[in-house]
């Protein structure tokens, strides 16, 4: 297996775009990207893309207006780790030797998909979700319960959003730029309680792209290439199976196969950027990573640690819940935004010093399971 590098990221601005298409703003991303790894299209040799709702084919219709033909172009959906999925499936071919260098986008038009402005619907055979088991309600559960077992209070949940907004309001490609106060989250209209409106990623619209290349290209191209050390990705389990609704079993086994990969541990990790769809998630994800022990994630918040110029800042992008959540395309992001952590050109919101970085995404559900998908990025410089 061979070192895999990042040596170009680019995005388009996240926000509702109705009047872009899904490979208008793929294009964006896919240029920025090229440009930023000092390439010219034509020298990719293959090209993943994810999606949700876009178009069929998607790779062809983002690429075929910058000259690229004839190579592999591989077009995948796995909810919202379907970003990251891309990532690891380009990973893959270069750590193999298959290809040298390749480019993975992620898009998705949420203003136009089949879904815009409703609730995405359960499958007919899902039988909680026809019973009411949406997102937000599951989260909610999940918020409860955290309340039960970790001593977590709607403040510590309303205080997530009021850091990502912090964060948020100071990159220029989020969809919300606006910062909030704790009672303004807490007293936004309530979704499922105890989380409010102000607690709930937006639908959004966006794009992200990222060039991986061996070793011997990133020499050749990249000042600065970025490693990724680790990448895992896993499918979750039998719900009957789950003995703690505080933990995603599954996002917490992704995490152990990267750190393992990577040969470090939680307490190397400098940044984060997390799936934070829900506020309270975020909390369980802490301790799914292993950034804290099992029961103190809330502690970890309440500290100051996962904010900016704390011991380990979490989604310093402003996250899902600010820059809203494209669902094939986050999971690209997350990995251009720790890209550009570690490169130290992540402006406002830079982390200082910053040498090991982890990008993770969950995605879908599934009737009888926990999760559907979970990925774990580990990059270091």
């Amino acid at each position: 297996m061979r070192d895999v590098f990042v040596i170009g990221t680019g995005q388009s601005d996240f926000g509702k775009t109705p009047e872009r298409t899904g490979a208008q703003m793929g294009r964006q991303a896919a240029l920025e990207a090229i440009h930023d790894a000092g390439m010219k299209p034509q020298d990719l040799q293959t090209v993943f893309s994810s999606r949700v709702f876009d178009s069929m084919v998607t790779s062809q219709n983002i690429m075929k207006d910058l000259g690229v033909a004839r190579v592999e172009m591989v077009n995948v959906e796995n909810a919202c780790a379907g970003g990251a999925t891309a990532v690891r499936s380009l990973y893959k071919d270069i750590a193999a030797g298959f290809v040298d260098v390749g480019i993975a986008i992620g898009v998705e038009s949420m203003t136009t998909s089949p879904v815009a402005g409703k609730l995405i619907p359960p499958d007919k055979d899902d039988l909680d979700g026809q019973l009411g088991l949406t997102m937000p309600v599951l989260f909610a559960l999940q918020a409860r319960r955290l309340m039960e077992t970790h001593g977590a209070r709607p403040e510590d949940f309303a205080q997530v959003s009021v850091k990502a907004h912090d964060f948020g309001a100071l990159n220029p490609r989020a969809q919300y730029r606006k910062r909030f106060s704790l009672q303004e989250v807490l007293r936004s209209r309530m979704i499922a309680d105890p989380i409010t409106l102000l607690q709930c990623c937006p639908n959004t619209d966006g794009a992200a792209a990222v060039v991986l290349a061996s070793a011997e290209v990133a020499q050749k191209y990249s000042e600065l290439p970025i490693r990724i050390a680790g990448s895992a990705l896993v499918s979750g389990e039998q719900d009957f199976l789950r003995a703690d609704v505080t933990t995603m079993a599954a996002g917490a086994r992704a995490a152990a196969a990267a750190y393992e990969q990577a040969g470090i541990s939680p307490s190397d990790v400098d940044v984060v950027e997390l799936h934070d769809a829900f506020a309270s998630e975020e909390i369980v994800h802490y301790e799914d990573l292993g950034l804290c022990e099992r029961g103190d994630g809330v502690g970890l918040l309440r500290s100051g640690a996962t904010s900016l110029g704390g011991r380990i800042p979490v989604n310093p992008s402003g996250g899902l819940l600010s820059l809203g959540h494209p669902l094939g395309a986050s999971g690209v992001r997350t990995i251009c935004d720790i890209t550009n952590q570690l490169r130290g050109r992540a402006g406002d919101v830079q982390v200082p010093g910053a040498r090991v970085g982890l990008a993770q995404m969950l995605g879908g559900v599934v009737n009888g399971m926990d999760v559907a998908a979970a990925a774990v990025h580990v990059l270091t410089r």
